[in-house]
């Protein structure tokens, strides 16, 4: 996979304002060779301060980066500039690349280090592009049933937080949200009686998507009915301050055979199961629309087309 390093319009304009505090660059020149053979100079290691971190996470925001990425991210840049002792200095970290490579999966290597390479980048490292990616391992689905679904709520049904687990599950299940989605969501997103949920882009109120566009999906009667209970006990002094918060629920499910984000993969797969459309079901979902050529061109549905369609398909379950 071609991973882009062409910077915004935004990004550029940030910089010129918010140059990264490179206090100790040019204080020093060494020669260094490269995998060529040619020998080049090189600055001196660059000294980082945590002002730069906060610079670079601010335009992350401006970008409209997710809260749980921007921490996953911030933390994974620390971690490594701990270990070079916040001085930026090409063998050191490779040498922390090779340590992350050993000791990690592929997918998790390929997120740490094309975090760390991308702030290199921001930094002006010369060097930080050399740095490649292994290709993306060949990926298998996971298949999630309904049957499995029916397990997951029977091992919650004595939890103290069942009304929430079981509210979180079906509706997970029937509308194709991802869990960062539902993390996010409030109770105004929510419109029982017509059954959509919105699922808005809004960075300034907390609430991202990936493709940072606000959409629509729907949910069946059954998550209806349990919703409605959940909300009635949610609004009621329960001590619950957000309705599906990630650091409440996530450990809630560390040890469960099927999580959180897997009642998106049942929804996809339940629709296919059932013969829905699938340009339908991307919209649902959330999927980019680039290099769909109906999606982007052709294919123009209003919430009532969805609806009707999403009814047809899930919303007798």
């Amino acid at each position: 996979m071609k991973i882009s390093s062409t910077r915004s319009p935004m990004f550029t304009l940030f910089f010129m304002f918010y140059p990264p505090n490179l206090s100790d660059a040019g204080n020093g020149i060494r020669t260094r060779v490269t995998s060529l053979g040619n020998p080049v100079q090189q600055e001196k290691p660059a000294h980082i301060h945590a002002s730069d971190i906060d610079k670079y996470f601010l335009l992350r925001e401006i970008e409209g980066i997710c809260k749980d990425w921007q921490q996953n991210s911030r933390r994974w840049i620390k971690t490594y500039l701990d270990y070079v002792s916040w001085t930026v200095d090409e063998d050191k970290t490779l040498l922390y690349c090779k340590k992350i490579k050993d000791t990690s999966s592929v997918t998790y290597y390929r997120k740490q280090i094309y975090q760390i390479r991308r702030f290199l980048e921001y930094l002006k490292i010369d060097w930080a592009s050399a740095i490649k990616l292994p290709p993306e391992p060949e990926y298998l689905p996971k298949r999630v049933s309904s049957d499995a679904i029916d397990t997951l709520l029977d091992g919650f049904k004595d939890h103290k937080y069942v009304k929430q687990i079981k509210a979180l599950i079906l509706l997970g299940c029937s509308s194709g949200m991802r869990a960062e989605e539902l993390y996010q969501l409030a109770p105004n997103d929510i419109d029982l009686s017509h059954r959509i949920v919105h699922i808005n882009h809004n960075p300034h109120n907390g609430q991202t998507t990936k493709t940072q566009r606000s959409r629509i999906s729907f949910f069946n009667v059954n998550a209806q009915k349990i919703l409605s209970e959940y909300l009635e006990y949610f609004n009621n002094g329960n001590g619950l301050e957000v309705l599906f918060g990630h650091s409440h629920l996530f450990p809630i499910f560390k040890d469960s055979p099927v999580k959180i984000k897997d009642f998106r993969k049942y929804f996809s797969q339940e629709w296919d199961r059932r013969g829905g459309p699938t340009s339908i079901k991307k919209i649902l979902m959330g999927h980019s629309m680039r290099g769909d050529v109906d999606l982007c061109h052709y294919n123009a549905q209003s919430e009532e087309d969805l609806k009707a369609i999403y009814d047809r398909v899930m919303g007798d379950s």
